[in-house]
């Protein structure tokens, strides 16, 4: 769920041509939140955090007007009630955001084969071939927003256009409640005078070194040399960065995959502070779990960071990443800026690193950017290591000595 809090919405005209823009990203608004509101219709337009109603636990989501107040997920509760004090607190039901994904998309299904899900609460469509029975691409992503409305109560954001990235940010600007439908020849007109951010793949840390580098906006990026990117990001980074800023995306929707995932856990033996050692569970794990994939010859286009703290509060962090991936390198890179973008300093109890929304790679578009071909020789080695000589054979340096207490929860559904 994203932290938009409707202030700089967007939306599309209904007379707008579509049909260049058949690629739909639909995304649940405030999808928790929403989920607990059906159950108290008396609070929808107030601020409401959904979390359990103690200083010492993490917010679990937040409705728009609570949002207008900086209150987003995985904020502790005690700052979220500072910043606002009016709030209403909701406590979570797990349950019952599964019932009403469920319920959303079976309505896509309806529409369309081709549905990727991204989680509990968004997914692409390509409704190429949903024209003769619904109409245009603008046509089914008003009948999507209706039905859903109608048949569960809850409202959705869609974002149409010819790539899945470019749709995957309009839905974002279309927040709350909106659609916003980009044709193949705006693309550029609208994703140039973005900030950087908007770009898929810059995190925190990498919009710093843009930013420090005089790339303010995605026209900015767009407009300097490929070969200059590469020198400054590295080959696969500059050159992806570039293509999506000129809204080039060569992947495809893809339906039917079905819902698997892979993972390992590991509770501390003492309550951990120390971040350092957190990064290296988070790399151990990365590893373990990347091995797998490549064992089960298939990729990950989700990664998903889990936390326990030391009152036993649990949060799950989820990221869709560009391109699907069977690599721990890439997979420990975005977990571990999950969980420094959290900037928590809370004793940490249990941490986790899951893959989900495996696909075969050979079903996969081939990209546009190489993957890290360099780590890819490294992981095969220790892979080659391993089956020769024993897990552990060969391992990153940087885990060399470090054997923890390990409880796996493997979480695999084959």
């Amino acid at each position: 769920m994203g932290k938009q809090d409707g202030r700089d919405r967007q939306v599309t005209a209904d007379d707008v041509d579509s049909t260049s823009a058949p690629i739909l990203h639909v995304d649940m608004d405030a999808f928790f939140a929403s989920v607990e509101l059906l159950d108290h219709p008396e609070l929808v337009g107030k601020p409401v955090i959904v979390g359990h109603d103690s200083p010492r636990s993490i917010v679990t989501a937040a409705t728009y007007e609570a949002r207008k107040f900086g209150v987003n997920s995985a904020l502790p509760m005690a700052i979220a009630l500072r910043r606002c004090p009016q709030a209403i607190i909701l406590e979570p039901h797990y349950d019952r955001y599964q019932h009403y994904s469920k319920q959303v998309f079976a309505i896509c299904d309806e529409l369309t084969p081709a549905v990727e899900r991204l989680g509990i609460d968004e997914a692409f469509l390509d409704v190429s071939g949903a024209r003769t029975v619904f109409g245009s691409p603008l046509q089914v992503a008003q009948l999507l927003r209706r039905r859903v409305r109608a048949e569960t109560g809850l409202i959705c954001s869609v974002g149409a256009a010819a790539t899945k990235f470019v749709a995957k940010v309009a839905s974002g600007m279309s927040k709350p409640d909106g659609l916003l439908v980009i044709p193949a020849e705006g693309t550029v007109d609208f994703l140039h005078p973005l900030p950087i951010a908007k770009l898929w793949g810059v995190g925190a840390k990498s919009e710093e070194l843009l930013r420090s580098r005089g790339f303010h906006t995605i026209g900015d990026l767009a407009s300097t040399p490929v070969e200059q990117l590469v020198r400054l990001l590295g080959d696969s980074a500059g050159r992806r960065l570039f293509e999506l800023a000129w809204g080039r995306d060569p992947r495809r929707v893809e339906g039917g995959a079905e819902e698997k995932s892979v993972g390992h856990e590991m509770t501390f033996s003492t309550d951990v502070t120390d971040a350092s050692v957190i990064h290296r569970e988070l790399l151990r794990m990365a590893n373990m779990v990347a091995v797998r994939l490549r064992r089960h010859g298939v990729r990950a286009r989700t990664v998903v960071l889990k936390l326990r703290f030391e009152d036993f509060t649990t949060i799950t962090r989820s990221r869709t990443i560009a391109e699907p991936t069977d690599l721990g390198r890439q997979i420990y890179d975005e977990v571990r800026d999950i969980y420094d973008s959290l900037r928590t300093d809370r004793p940490v109890r249990l941490v986790g690193v899951r893959a989900e929304h495996l696909l075969d790679p050979d079903g996969l578009l081939p990209a546009l950017w190489d993957e890290s071909e360099g780590w890819r020789d490294a992981e095969n080695v220790m892979d080659a290591a391993s089956e020769r000589f024993g897990r552990g054979a060969v391992t990153p340096a940087r885990l060399l000595g470090h054997r923890p207490h390990e409880r796996p929860r493997l979480g695999q559904r084959d």
